[in-house]
């Protein structure tokens, strides 16, 4: 006879995060959205606040929600470097590495950062789930995969005077880290020279039980600092200036698709030059060499639109008469002062045509919708770059 089990609580609502009583203590408007279950804090109080305070204070953001991954064992770096197209081999110990990995097809399934924490050891962070895809790239490997999404809480702190929250915080040891580096600061409380904000700025990582106390510390250490919660429309406006993309926005991860011939290379995302044929055997290789040879069938762009009124779902024309694509991204950024767009047009467009394109804007004045045709220009640069994102030691701006 079977023993009776004790049945189990699953939780049906967005989960909080290790640090929701301190966000809900901040978030005047309660907005908040889902990530991966969990809720997190669309705006505290007002975004262009939050904005401004990225580019010229210090700010905090909740980023527990992101998909934590450890791989370890005898054959973790050949995992690794099935799963990504570049060679994670020249990503020495103690680094973060951007990557992107592909299906069979050659199709981008998602983006994110490798974390190098040992010869046979690393942390995958991402926005969505890849533990089942983890263990089929895994099948037959001497390794551990471990999703340490909850066992692991996050905060980022960015902006101009993130080092100096840092050092009022008591973790000056972070003044010799250059960018992409990562180390265990402290006993159980890890650091990395990264963010989303294409500012000055770390990511901690902890476990749930020093959650209050790891914010306490940063928050009383960074008033003098102009700190101050961030919400994800404020990092959506940073992200897009500094031409960061977002999955399922600005490309469609394509295990998520639903229809064929949504996917997209890492060519077609404008990021061919991590794609390393040399390594050897990856996910998408064969493909992906058909793919070079062919030519992508998009160009996903940066475009500067004449113009303030932002080109959001715009599409976008040649020569006013054809449509070329469209605008995945959109905003006017105040630091910048220019109206700017991340755009996926099919090739040549955005290619080695790039000249007579316009975005067809649509904007709402008392009741009536008034069409406005933009002139757009295709841009190889991020739109906002500050050289204290790479200075070594930090300034105290």
């Amino acid at each position: 006879m079977m023993k009776a089990q004790t049945p189990r609580s699953v939780t049906r609502t967005l989960a909080p995060t290790p640090f929701h009583d301190r966000l809900a203590e901040l978030n005047f408007l309660n907005s908040w959205r889902g990530w991966n279950g969990f809720l997190s804090a669309e705006v505290f109080e007002c975004s262009e606040k939050e904005y401004f305070a990225i580019r010229n204070q210090a700010t905090l953001m909740d980023i527990s929600p992101m998909c934590k991954y450890r791989i370890c064992g005898p054959d973790a770096t050949r995992i690794v470097n099935r799963l990504i197209v570049r060679d994670i081999r020249k990503v020495k110990v103690g680094r973060v590495a951007y990557a992107m990995w592909c299906d069979e097809e050659g199709m981008t399934i998602d983006d994110g950062t490798i974390f190098r924490l040992g010869e046979d050891e690393y942390l995958l962070l991402c926005a969505k789930h890849m533990y089942l895809w983890l263990h089929e790239c895994a099948w037959g490997f001497d390794a551990a995969i471990t999703d340490e999404t909850e066992a692991l809480c996050a905060l980022s702190l960015q902006g101009p005077t993130a080092f100096s929250v840092l050092k009022a915080a008591g973790l000056e040891g972070a003044a010799s880290m250059k960018p992409f580096d990562t180390r265990e600061i402290e006993p159980g409380l890890r650091i990395s020279r990264t963010g989303y904000t294409g500012d000055l700025g770390y990511e901690l990582f902890t476990a749930p039980e020093n959650a209050h106390s790891l914010w306490d510390r940063l928050w009383s250490a960074g008033r003098q600092w102009g700190i101050c919660p961030t919400g994800m429309e404020a990092l959506n406006l940073a992200r897009l200036e500094t031409g960061f993309l977002a999955p399922g926005v600005d490309f469609q991860p394509v295990h998520l698709a639903l229809r064929r011939g949504r996917g997209r290379t890492p060519f077609e995302l404008g990021f061919g030059r991590l794609v390393d044929f040399d390594k050897g055997h990856f996910n998408g290789r064969r493909a992906l060499l058909e793919h070079k040879a062919r030519g992508p069938r998009y160009h996903l762009v940066r475009l500067d639109i004449e113009g303030k009124e932002p080109a959001a779902n715009a599409y976008v024309y040649h020569n006013g008469s054809k449509v070329v694509g469209h605008v995945t991204s959109a905003a006017w950024s105040p630091t910048a002062k220019r109206n700017i767009a991340f755009a996926e047009l099919e090739a040549p467009y955005g290619g080695a045509v790039r000249d007579g394109l316009f975005a067809e804007i649509f904007i709402y004045k008392e009741g009536a919708w008034l069409k406005r045709n933009k002139k757009a220009k295709v841009v190889d640069e991020p739109f906002y770059r500050n050289a204290r994102a790479r200075q070594t030691p930090p300034n105290a701006f």
